[in-house]
């Protein structure tokens, strides 16, 4: 007993030796390579792991990227790997665009990936076109009638251009704008309502696709609807703010009005002041005079005789046009 355990501590180690080897060197995935055609060296596959590159995410793509008759090599998928890309992915894309006879090769795929866009379904899109719908559209024809429409834009994904290129938000903008331009420049709402088709013939002769990744191949208006009468509520808001203008300026009349009169009143009651001043000073002048004997006796009781006389005047007048009014109230 004593003997075997020396034999069971070496076969324990070269157990663990092994385990770790091939947990490290991923040995059935160089076997898959082998038996597909990919020739994929053991050193290769522990220098991946060395750089931190998971094996399986670069060999399982050559694999299928062979098998489809394409030319690719370990370390182009590998670089593209390290730069962050999805090997997986560009492949399926490469695949695709040969099936359907799309030219694209490696170095494009890879550069609309890093770019950030799904290369697998840009060319799943040029071969099979999108349909963008946009959003309601709301237009004022010529006639001041509102016109709110719908479009249903076409597009199929340009290879080419997808590096740099706008994407679906700058189609659905520009498609709204030339459908706002469209139906603005119409006669009237009739027309646009009689012939939508007009509105997607002008905005396709605009060139709306032009440094975009999409290429439109039609636009077609899906809805057409009347809205407001937006030339009626203009006049309406137009005649409510000329009310209130005139009806500020009116105020502001009335209240010059009342300034003046506010300061005509002032002026009579300054006035009546200085004439009530200048009464209390006539009982001083006549007593001046009397004691200086530039007026008499008589003088003075001639004066009080004429003043008596004018308020006798001055009350009859004023009972005749009371009675005048009585009179005429009466009738």
């Amino acid at each position: 007993m004593a003997e075997l355990i020396p034999f069971l501590v070496i076969l324990a180690l070269v157990v663990i030796a092994f385990s770790v080897v091939f947990s490290f060197i991923p040995l059935r995935l160089w076997i898959a390579a082998l038996a597909s055609g990919v020739h994929v060296g053991l050193i290769t596959l522990i220098g991946m792991r060395l750089r931190r590159v998971v094996p399986a995410k670069v060999v399982e793509p050559l694999i299928k990227a062979t098998k489809a008759g394409l030319d690719l090599n370990v370390n182009k998928l590998e670089g593209h790997y390290l730069a962050g890309g999805n090997v997986d992915n560009v492949v399926d894309a490469l695949i695709a665009a040969q099936r359907a006879n799309i030219e694209l090769g490696f170095e494009r795929g890879a550069a609309i990936d890093l770019a950030g866009r799904d290369v697998l379904k840009a060319v799943q899109m040029s071969v099979n076109p999108k349909v963008i719908e946009t959003p309601v559209v709301a237009a004022v024809a010529s006639d001041g009638i509102e016109v709110k429409a719908r479009a249903r834009v076409t597009v199929r994904a340009n290879i080419e251009r997808l590096v740099g290129g706008a994407g679906e938000e700058t189609i659905i903008a520009r498609v709204g704008e030339g459908m706002v331009s469209t139906i603005g420049s119409a006669l009237n709402h009739k027309k646009v309502l009689e012939n939508p088709d007009d509105i997607s013939h002008t905005i396709l002769k605009k060139g709306l696709d032009k440094g975009t990744a999409f290429e439109i191949l039609s636009i077609d208006i899906a809805d057409v609807d009347v809205g407001k009468n937006i030339g009626a509520q203009l006049q309406t808001d137009q005649a409510e703010a000329d009310k209130r203008i005139a009806q500020a300026k009116a105020e502001e009349r009335r209240a010059m009005a009342v300034a003046r009169e506010q300061e005509m009143l002032a002026k009579v009651q300054e006035m009546r002041a200085k004439v009530v001043e200048a009464e209390a000073e006539i009982p001083k002048a006549i007593s001046q005079a009397l004691r200086e004997g530039k007026l008499g006796v008589m003088d003075y009781y001639n004066l009080q005789n004429i003043q008596s006389d004018t308020q006798m005047r001055g009350s009859i007048a004023k009972m005749s046009s009371d009675r005048g009014e009585e009179d005429e109230n009466d009738r």
